[in-house]
């Protein structure tokens, strides 16, 4: 499943560039794509895992959807958490940079450039499995 990832950045890549978008909205909807590609990879249990492009006046949203559920993945930054993502077990700091990223768990640390990539992002769970989304 490794190759997929790869598979679908070339793929994402490709279309962006039929659809005459800016070199450096193709380059984040790979970035984009890369991450959310390989965290369901990670994260799943089933091999079924689609990559697809949405495109409308506003922008591209990206939609990547696996089977399984094995694992919830944080959800976008709200205010006050720490960008939503997991934070490691680390000491504490007496106050000093509590936000950086040596205290955040290593597996979140990619959806951090999915939420700066992203003008938007979120994801939901269903029984038939997780879409996770990104509009650029």
């Amino acid at each position: 499943m490794p190759g997929g990832v790869p598979e679908a950045r070339h793929r994402v890549q490709e279309a962006m560039r039929a659809w005459g978008e800016p070199a450096d909205r193709i380059e984040a909807a790979a970035l984009i794509v890369t991450e959310l590609v390989t965290n369901a990879v990670q994260h799943t249990s089933t091999r079924k895992i689609r990559c697809r492009l949405l495109r409308s006046a506003d922008g591209v949203r990206i939609c990547v959807w696996n089977r399984g559920r094995a694992r919830i993945i944080p959800s976008p930054a709200s205010p006050g958490d720490s960008a939503g993502l997991p934070v490691a077990g680390a000491p504490a700091t007496d106050g000093q940079d509590d936000d950086t990223l040596d205290h955040l768990a290593e597996d979140g640390r990619g959806l951090l450039l999915v939420d700066a990539l992203a003008a938007r992002w979120g994801t939901r769970a269903a029984l038939a499995g997780r879409l996770v989304w990104a509009d650029l």
